[in-house]
């Protein structure tokens, strides 16, 4: 294919190639061809144009295919725009020569159309160059046209729209006549030329004047014929013809020179009458309205109607939203008026009624809903609403006629009600969309919404009733608020009202409408509802038969009740359950015997009444199945059972009660049979049993009726075929934007579409599709649809011979049947069968035995070859079900040979359609097929099919059937891709556009075999590059195709090699396709844009936002302008159409395509997205500000200013989104929060705004988040204080994350302040609306969220500023106190639990808060008394906030309290539920506790951190220990705090008062640590944590866990769990946190116990006191029973995590394992120093005893984690670890077991063996060195010298290898380690007991001597060596302050030289270095203290060295002046040296 990309065609190696490539290689290089020719220059082109004109025009001769015809005309006027054009009129003239020619043949024909195709190019490239030439041209082509055939008239209209788009106005003359062509066109048989015609007047349109003014009748008229048996594709292209145009004649301004043509205005009137009769009367005109039509039999044929209601829509469309706003109210009226009385026939029956009210629903829905702004449609809702209260007073003029006669008679009632139907559902409609923003509309008292649709509920007409119900629905759903006011009015006016029978069923549909709208409502009803409407219910029932007027209704509106009662599920129903199957019981006969003598009593009404009650009865059963299943307890279902049996009977005798009561019960028998069937399908089978036989009996009468006359296949047999298949039948069935009205096509002319009126139980139901009204169809077809569910489910229960003769009976009713009755019943069978194999598919049946297959087979084979194409689809997949249900191999081989065979020997389209669909679905449910044989049978029969160029339908079904193979085949494929390939290609290639369903058919082919050939396409083999450019050259062929789903198909196929080969797809064209058809008419291209586009972005998002920007800019025509990207990029044409789209699918693609671009974008475009973001949520700031205005006279001078907002010039530059709905505001405000977490892991700027601007000033392209924190708060805010509910609820969300993202950023030009201050208005003005009364609890619940995290932000310090917000929290405190009765009762009680607990959660965060600042200024104010953190906020500021918080502390405690008693009983197991208080806790009613259980798990516990700060800091004890122990407890509360109500009478004493509370909180956080779900949250756990240790803190709690042992182990055991399963840090140091204070209050209570026994036992003996403490005697501890064992599992869990070689299982031995010493993480090393602290506290909790037993394990790992950690640092800082660690040594050494005398032996040896453990690091293992700190280990073992007894060290073989350790540490040469060498002997040398320090004295001092004389020597170089130097000195002085006399001359002899050695003369001290200097001052120093301490040594020494003395007497004299400046300082530069040593010995020694 490389050698077809060449400006000139290679014709070498064209001739080489065979036919089929010869085709694919010309495409290939026209479609080069088209890029190049733009790329190249002029004059490259002009060389060589002659030669490629010359190429070009023989193609034309090459008999070119359709996409290559195309190809060729485009690219033929593209050279001749860029070259030269004077020879462009030859090839005009080859062109008109080639179409005149006489030659007719089929071989010819291609040549003919591609040369109309061409002339069409031309002329619209080059316009008015070929201005001269055209007339013959036009006249040529339309001469041509009279004897064409459909491709050629297709062509030629086609062809005509781009002459007349070339030349424009210049091709007047031509109009007349091409419009006259047209005409004839539009009523072609051919759908596609109606088509081709529609675009060619559309074009012509644009300059003919006379198509839109004098001929707008005739235009009108030939429209209407055009609808006229059409299909889809004409009503959408006619439609917008006739709406364009009629759109023209409104809008023209006529020009000036056109004046003298007399042009008639068109008013609007005028405009819409035409439409209105098309409406009526269809295309039979206004004169030739024929004698059926006045005899009134003929009705206007559905597909015109559809036609007009599209028309319709284009027409507003097109006029535009600000037009519709001005002339609403006409339009309005005129809608209106096609369904009322003064068009009869429109009405006539209620069939056509149900259509017509179809119609007119569309048409107001897609233009107030789809064209009008929220303020808008707010004045349209007023305008409905006038219109009905018009319309209400009609009736009631009638109504309050007293003459009964005249009231049920009159036309006007029934002549309103259809308009009433259409007005009452567009305002739901239109409430439900605007949702909560239509709030003002319903407080508007002067528009009067609620009363006037409330008033229409009494009207005569059922359908009116219905449709007010639903409007109510829909106005609760849209405002939640409503639910429960509209509920009490309809229940209220019910029960006034029992005795009207309009009022009965009006009230009874509205309260059952309003039940179903709960669950679209979070916030619920009050539960006591249940209870009212239950009783109202039963009082109808039981009413019903008193009054023969009423009982019907009464029935009705009883069960009505009850089964809409039951959608409120589980938790309501279950207070009702008995009742109900009470009612239940009652309604059927007992027994058999008195459904018999009921037979013969009673008359046709009685039975009507009990018919209807009976079938109520079961529908309210049902409901209770499908909405409450989890009551379905077996108990409940055998309760249900014993009515079942007598219903079935009476089903089987309802054929018998009908002849004896005539006619009239027909209809309540239909329903009858319908609901038990629909009860029977949702009951388990096994249930009804015994009835099988009976129930299958009448379902066969019933699917083999006599009186069924309508084949209603369209809604039976969708849901049995298989979905894939669907698509190959008539595009009706696949989603279209007006499937709406479309419906009513697909049924056929004699069936109603669905409507409410045919099943008034549906009206609660959840709709299916979304928010339209429910559509139940009539009774009549249900009741089928319903049966043949029903016979798939009993079918697959009963034996095996009972199936059989069932299926054989079916079989036999076809075959006795003749006409259109047999394909009725055929088609009812067929349905059935299908039901019943899918049934046995899915619960994994088998068929039965072979006798079974014969009669399933001969049915399915009849209906294979059926001519209705629905039935053939449906049985080619029962086909596939039969071959899954038998599953034998040969089974499915034979009847694969079936199809075969029939293929073969079949001429007829429907026999070859049928079997070629079976045999592509047969292995869809096995698994691939099998054998490679069978499959070359079939792709070879199939490829025969699919060429028989004579049949479209059979092409399109082999294809289809193909592409199952394809799929099914697998691997096994393989071999025949390239066959196949070739075949696809060949036929795109070839097939006629106008056969669109093949091509549709081809591209599924195509795509199956790129899914086949999956990653291999990615290969660079020739064959495998080959297949892939056939693939692209497929979808480029598609492409270009005209029709919309073959697009989506290429879209599709696109994506798909996207995904496999994306290097080899060119995005930028596939890009640029996906724009161009992002606004198509078309859902299904639409769909298929989004689902690629959501494909590209997730992996190169900024490429294709690039291009689709580019592709803008270079403003191709085709961009439609409904997307803007050239303004707001890819991204916000997005938006724009997410603001604009219905569809649910397409909506969440936009969403989800949205929103990774937005991931991998926004953090680069960041001021971009913003922007955009912005604009939406700004759009719309100006409605906030308009809609609060309430009187009429104001509203009226709005409506001018309505229009200004939308239409003012300037505004669309700064808003590029007009308008925008809710649900687009409330995604742009989840973007913005979507934005701030990107930018969180991005670059650190973003939360730094000093950063930020330094980066910002260096590139200004350089953009962060911090920057825009201003627009971030006004979005905040404009959302928060929006009338959308969802919107506020997003605002307050954003608002949150704003200020926990940036509370803490400093703002750098006010030091001590953060940039969120200034921003603190705007946020007090967001949340004060979320706090007034009528606020949902939803919205106040955020709100509090966000008030307490600004408080605890800390962003502002003024007490004054903070009391704004704290004010909001204080008021609804006050409205929370009065509990769960006091909240509105608007919703359900949960929401005010929800309500109550977000407001305690909001509080106990800021006392959390403030407590917490609190504390941390307290400890620094100790320290620094001025660090300015203090001043700033002053020590006022910090108590400030906990003073305000202070005074509601006793309230806030008192609910914080009840709070979490109610947690507490709710968290409790369900088998305590009997014990549980019945009116519920304090926050929840019993009734709701489910749902309340949620919202207290959401908040629990920060209350119970602040509840356990609040008890800390005042609840507990203040008690003294010294007191006696009457005064024990003293709470400072009073008592009354915490009784709850159940305390009743008995007081408790303050003690019980404490411990419950104690109990409670303890009992919360245990309960919640030890089963943690997945889901708990961090913050719960840590709040949880926290709460534990506040508890602790304090001496009473710690003395009940320290006197409880079991308690303590129980905590303990807990959090080693939770330790186990959280790997969080904060959590496991939170855990230990908690465990040490265990471990102290254990501490204390042994230490208060010792101490009592002492007191008590002073006078006894020491001997006999008993031993406290762990281990008592014998030293045991037995786990599980022991506290200290607990803690050591715990510890050892945390050692051995973070340092696993401590576990000897793992290092596999015991001792000393040499592995390198590693620095643990931040975090690890807190952790291992924490359960070092908590080991080290270990032994004081024990007994001697118990002491001994748990000590090695303790040392084992202190010294384990020294030697792990003991890495050398820089500058001789030890690990944070080692530290610990030496610490934890010194606390275990220095215990006092190790000095009681029961423990005393034992414990020396264990140290001593440490001890040798610890010089045993020392020495290399292995033979390798260890690089372990000496340091560490020299202060270990100084430790061990220091802290024990004596005789631990003083053994001779421990001290002497000690004293080598300190000698060999001499050695080294590095100074840090000599200094603390230095510093750890001097310890030693002062150690008071002179055993141990006199050893070390003799052995060390003369090596330390001898170093200082070296330095002498040497002279030190660097302050370390003078370090050394000094404490080497402080050393020697510190020997002779503890020498004894006689020695001690000796050591001042030693050291007076070395000190006078260093001392400087006059001349040397100003050279000198500072080190040398600083020696001077130090040696001086010193001399001047050793001289008087020691005065005669020191005298001696002078005497005998007469040079030292000069020396000294020149220094001391040289610096006299200086020396009272410089001693001080000298002292000053000693204090650090002292500083550090004293740290030192705190820390360690």
């Amino acid at each position: 294919m490389e050698l077809a990309h060449s400006l000139l065609l290679n014709e070498e190696a064209y001739n080489q190639l065979g036919e089929v490539q010869k085709a694919e290689f010309i495409f290939d290089w026209l479609r080069y061809l088209e890029k190049l020719l733009l790329a190249t220059s002029k004059s490259d082109v002009k060389e060589k144009q002659k030669a490629l004109v010359e190429q070009l025009l023989s193609l034309l001769n090459s008999s070119p295919g359709p996409p290559t015809r195309k190809l060729l005309a485009k690219n033929l006027g593209v050279l001749y725009s860029i070259g030269d054009t004077f020879s462009v009129y030859e090839t005009i003239d080859k062109c008109n020569d080639l179409i005149r020619s006489k030659d007719d043949s089929p071989s010819y024909l291609p040549t003919k159309l591609a040369a109309v195709v061409c002339l069409g190019s031309l002329y619209k490239k080059l316009g008015r160059i070929l201005v001269n030439t055209f007339t013959d041209t036009v006249g040529n082509i339309l001469k041509a046209m009279k004897s064409a055939e459909s491709q050629g008239r297709y062509e030629i209209m086609l062809s005509l729209q781009n002459i007349l788009n070339g030349l424009g106005a210049a091709a007047t003359p031509c109009h007349r006549d091409v419009y006259k062509a047209a005409k004839s066109c539009l009523t072609d048989r051919s759908m596609a030329v109606r088509c081709a015609a529609a675009k060619c007047l559309l074009e012509l349109q644009k300059e003919a004047i006379f198509m839109w003014s004098t001929d707008l009748d005739s235009v009108a008229t030939l429209c209407f014929k055009s609808f006229e048996g059409s299909n889809y594709d004409v009503r959408i292209s006619v439609s917008k013809l006739l709406g364009t145009v009629l759109a023209r004649a409104i809008i023209s301004k006529h020009p000036g020179a056109v004046s003298r043509q007399s042009i008639r205005r068109v008013s609007l009137e005028e405009v819409l009458e035409l439409l209105g009769t098309g409406f009526l009367r269809g295309s039979s005109g206004f004169l030739r309205a024929s004698g059926d039509m006045l005899k009134g039999t003929s009705s206007v044929s559905r597909d015109v109607r559809v036609g007009v209601t599209q028309a319709y829509v284009v027409f507003v469309s097109t006029l535009g939203g600000i037009w519709l706003e001005k002339n609403f109210a006409t339009f309005l009226s005129h809608i209106l008026s096609l369904v009322s009385q003064s068009h009869p026939k429109a009405t006539q029956t209620q069939t056509d009624a149900v259509c017509g009210r179809r119609c007119v629903s569309f048409i107001l829905r897609a233009t107030i809903g789809g064209l009008l702004g929220e303020k808008a449609q707010i004045a349209a809702a007023k305008d409905i609403c006038q219109a009905i209260w018009k319309l209400k007073k009609v009736v009631d003029a009638v109504m309050n006629d007293g003459n009964m006669e005249i009231r049920l008679g009159s036309t006007d009632v029934t002549a309103s009600q259809h308009m009433l139907v259409c007005a009452l559902q567009e305002l739901g409609n239109l409430i439900y969309s605007l949702g909560t923003t239509a709030a003002p509309l319903l407080q508007d008292s002067s528009a009067g919404i609620l009363d006037s649709v409330i008033s229409v509920i009494l009207h005569p007409s059922i359908s009116v009733r219905l449709a007010t119900a639903w409007c109510l629905h829909c106005i609760a759903v849209a405002l939640p608020s409503y639910l429960t006011p509209l509920l009490d009015r309809c229940l209220e006016r019910l029960t006034v009202l029992k005795s009207s029978p309009e009022a009965v069923t009006g009230f009874s549909f509205a309260v059952a409408a309003l039940l179903g709208a709960v669950k679209h409502c979070p916030l619920g009803i009050p539960h006591g509802k249940g209870k009212i409407i239950m009783t109202l219910a039963e009082d109808l029932l039981c009413s019903a038969v008193q009054n023969s007027r009423l009982s019907a209704q009464r029935t009705q509106a009883g069960w009505l009740l009850i089964a809409a009662l039951m959608t409120l599920g589980p938790a309501v129903v279950s207070h009702h359950l008995a009742r109900l199957l009470l009612l239940w019981k009652c309604v059927f006969p007992v027994s058999p015997k008195d459904l018999e003598t009921e037979k013969s009593r009673g008359d046709s009404f009685t039975w009507q009444v009990t018919l209807e009650g009976r079938a109520g009865a079961l529908c309210a059963v049902k409901s209770f199945v499908s909405h409450c299943g989890d009551l379905l307890t077996e108990e409940v279902i055998q309760h249900l059972l014993p009515p079942l049996p007598c219903a079935v009977d009476l089903l089987t005798q309802l054929s018998s009660v009908l002849k004896t009561y005539g006619s009239t019960l027909k209809m309540p028998s239909v329903v009858y049979r319908q609901r038990l069937y629909e009860l029977l399908i949702l009951l388990p089978p096994e249930t009804y049993e015994e009835n099988f036989c009976a129930i299958l009996k009448e379902l066969a009468a019933d699917l083999t009726a006599s009186d069924i006359q309508v084949a209603a296949s369209a809604f039976l047999l969708p849901p049995l075929c298989h979905q894939d298949d669907l698509v190959i039948l008539s595009p009706l069935l696949q989603e279209t934007d007006h499937r709406f009205i479309e419906e009513q096509l697909l049924l056929g002319n004699g069936i109603a579409c669905g409507s409410l009126e045919y099943d008034p139980y549906s009206i609660y139901e959840k709709d299916v599709e979304g928010d339209s009204v429910p559509k139940p169809l009539s009774p009549v077809l249900s009741v089928i649809s319903s049966a043949v569910k029903l016979f798939g489910v009993v079918c697959a229960h009963v034996g095996e011979a009972q199936r059989l003769s069932v299926l054989e009976q079916l079989l036999d009713s076809i075959k006795h049947t003749k006409g259109a009755r047999q394909q009725v019943v055929q088609l009812h069978v067929v349905s059935s069968l299908s039901s019943f194999l899918k049934y046995l598919a899915g619960s994994k049946g088998k068929l039965g035995s072979e006798e079974m297959r014969k009669p399933a087979l001969a049915l399915v084979m009849g209906a294979l070859e059926s001519p209705n194409p629905l039935l053939r689809c449906a049985a080619a997949e029962a086909w596939a079900r039969l071959a899954q249900v038998v599953n034998d191999g040969a089974f499915t081989a034979a009847l694969a040979q079936v199809s075969f065979d029939k293929l073969k020997s079949a001429r007829d389209v429907v026999t070859r359609t049928g079997y070629s669909l079976a045999l592509g679905s047969l292995h869809r449910y096995l698994g691939g097929i099998s054998s490679s044989q069978h499959l070359s049978s079939c792709v070879g029969i199939l490829y025969t099919l699919s060429q028989d160029s004579t049949s479209p339908d059979v092409q399109t079904w082999a294809l289809h059937s193909l592409s199952l193979i394809i799929d099914s085949a697998g691997p096994l494929y393989h071999m025949h891709v390239e066959p196949t390939l070739s075949l696809i290609i060949m036929l795109l290639l070839n097939v006629p556009p106008t056969h669109a369903e093949v091509h549709q058919s081809l591209g599924r082919c195509l795509n199956a075999l790129i899914t086949t050939l999956g990653p291999e396409l990615q290969g660079n083999s020739t064959s495998i590059s080959t297949l892939r450019t056939s693939c692209l050259l497929g979808c480029a062929v598609m492409q270009d195709n005209p029709d919309c789903l073959v697009q989506a198909q290429a879209i599709s196929c696109l994506q798909q090699l996207h995904m496999f080969a994306p290097r080899h797809v060119n995005l930028s064209s596939l890009v640029s396709c996906l724009c161009v058809n992002l606004c198509s008419p078309y859902l299904l291209l639409r769909r298929a844009v989004l689902a690629c586009l959501r494909q590209l972005v997730q992996r190169e998002a900024a490429e294709v936002s690039e291009h689709a920007v580019l592709l803008a800019k270079d403003n191709r025509e085709e961009l439609t302008s409904d997307a803007n990207i050239r303004e707001v990029g890819l991204e916000g044409a997005l938006l724009t159409l997410l603001d604009k789209e219905t569809d649910q699918k397409l909506c969440h693609d936009i969403k989800e395509t949205l929103n990774h671009m937005l991931t991998s974008m926004a953090v680069d475009k960041l001021s971009f997205w913003l922007k955009l973001c912005k604009d939406v949520l700004a759009a719309s700031a100006d409605f906030t500000t308009v809609t609060c205005v309430d009187t009429m006279q104001e509203e009226e001078g709005d409506k001018g200013d309505d229009a200004s907002v939308l239409t003012t010039g300037n505004d669309d530059k700064s808003f590029p989104f007009t308008n925008p709905r809710w649900a687009t505001r409330v995604f742009a405000a989840e973007c913005v929060c979507r934005i701030i977490n990107q930018c969180e892991n991005a670059h650190s700027a973003h939360f730094d705004i000093a950063l930020a601007q330094e980066m910002k000033k260096r590139d200004s392209r350089n953009d962060f988040l911090v920057l825009h924190l201003a627009d971030l708060i006004r979005m905040a805010f404009m959302a928060a204080t929006d009338h959308s509910d969802q919107l506020r609820l997003s605002g307050l969300e954003t608002l949150l994350v704003v200020i926990r993202r940036f509370a803490a950023i400093p703002e750098p030009e006010f030091p001590g302040h953060v940039i969120l201050e200034q921003y603190q208005a705007n946020v007090g003005a967001a949340l004060r609306p979320a706090f007034t009364s009528e606020t949902p609890p939803d919205v106040t619940a955020k709100a509090c969220q966000v008030c307490s995290a600004w408080i605890a932000s800390g962003v502002v310090s003024d007490l004054n500023d903070l009391r704004r917000v704290h004010q909001l929290l204080v008021s609804s405190l006050t409205k929370i106190q009065a509990g769960k009765e006091a909240l509105s009762h608007l919703y359900n009680e949960s929401a005010s639990t929800m309500e109550i607990l977000a407001v305690l959660k909001a509080w106990a965060e800021v006392y959390i808060i403030a407590v917490e600042r609190h504390k941390s200024h307290r400890q620094p104010l100790k320290t620094i008394p001025c660090s300015e953190e203090s001043v700033r906020n002053g020590p006022h500021s910090t108590d400030g906030l906990l003073d305000l918080v202070h005074t509601d502390l006793s309230t806030l405690s008192r609910l914080w309290l009840a709070a979490l008693q109610d947690f507490a009983l709710l968290t409790l197991p369900s088998e305590f539920a009997s014990q549980l208080p019945v009116e519920g806790g304090a926050f929840y009613t019993a009734e709701t506790s489910e749902n309340a259980k949620l919202h207290y798990y959401n908040s629990w516990a920060l209350i119970l951190h602040a509840t356990a700060l609040w008890l800390t800091s005042t609840g507990f004890v203040v008690a003294d220990p010294d007191e006696e122990a009457a005064h024990l407890s003293r709470p400072v509360t009073p008592t009354s705090m915490c009784q709850g109500s159940s305390s009743g009478a008995t007081v408790k004493s303050p003690e019980d008062v404490c411990t419950d509370r104690f109990h409670l909180i303890l009992g919360i956080s245990v309960e919640f640590l030890c089963s943690l779900r997945s889901d708990a949250t961090m913050e719960s756990i840590t709040a949880c944590l926290h709460a534990l240790q506040a508890l602790l803190d304090v001496p009473w709690p710690r003395s009940k866990i320290g006197s409880d042992q079991d308690l303590g182990i129980e905590l303990l055991n807990v959090l080693h769990r939770v330790i186990l399963t959280r790997e969080s840090p904060s959590i496991q140091l939170a855990s230990l946190e908690v465990v040490r204070q265990i471990i102290c209050a254990a501490q204390e209570h042994v230490k208060e116990k010792r101490r009592s026994a002492e007191v008590d036992d002073g006078a006894a003996e020491k001997e006999t006191l008993p031993e406290f403490g762990e281990g008592k005697d014998t030293g045991g501890l037995v786990p599980g029973k022991s506290l200290v064992f607990a803690t050591l599992e715990l510890c050892v869990c945390i050692l051995v995590r973070q340092l696993p070689e401590l576990n000897p299982k793992l290092t596999g031995s015991p001792g000393v394992k040499a592995t390198k010493p590693q620095v643990l993480s931040e975090d690890g090393s807190r952790l291992v120093s924490a359960a070092l602290v908590i080991l080290s506290e270990l032994p004081a909790v024990c007994s001697p005893e118990g002491s001994i037993s748990i000590l090695p394990t303790i040392l084992y790992l202190t010294i384990g984690v020294l030697r792990e950690t003991a890495v050398k640092l820089p500058g001789g800082q030890l690990p944070s670890t080692v530290a610990a660690s030496l610490q934890a040594l010194k606390g275990i050494l220095s215990s006092p077991m190790a000095r009681a005398e029961k423990s005393h032996s034992a414990w020396t040896d264990l140290l001593r063996s440490a001890l040798t453990t610890i010089l045993d690091c020392w020495d290399p293992v292995d033979g390798t060195h260890q690089e372990l700190d000496e340091i560490s280990l020299l202060t270990a073992i100084t430790v061990f010298i220091l802290s024990t007894s004596p005789e631990v060290t003083t053994i001779p073989c421990l001290q002497k290898r000690c004293i080598e350790k300190f000698k060999a540490t001499l050695e080294i040469k590095d100074p840090v380690v000599q200094i603390k060498t230095y510093q750890l002997l001097l310890s030693i040398f002062q150690y008071p007991n002179p055993a141990v320090s006199y050893p070390y004295i003799y052995s060390l001092v003369s090596s330390i001597v001898e170093k200082l004389q070296e330095i002498d020597k040497r002279k030190p170089e660097d302050t370390a060596e003078l370090q050394i130097f000094q404490e080497g000195i402080k050393v020697l002085q510190a020997l002779v302050a503890i020498a004894e006399e006689q020695h001690r001359s000796q050591l001042v002899a030693c050291l007076l030289p070395i000190l006078i050695s260093f001392l400087l003369d006059d001349n040397d001290l100003g050279s000198a270095t500072s080190v040398m200097k600083n020696l001077h001052d130090f040696a001086l120093q010193n001399l001047m203290q050793i001289g008087p301490q020691y005065s005669s040594v020191f005298k001696n020494v002078m005497a005998s060295s007469p040079a030292l003395k000069a020396r000294l007497e020149a220094a001391i004299k040289g610096n006299q002046e200086s020396v009272k400046i410089k001693i001080p300082t000298s002292k000053h530069t000693k204090n650090p040296g002292k500083n550090t040593s004293i740290q030192l010995k705190t820390n360690f020694l």
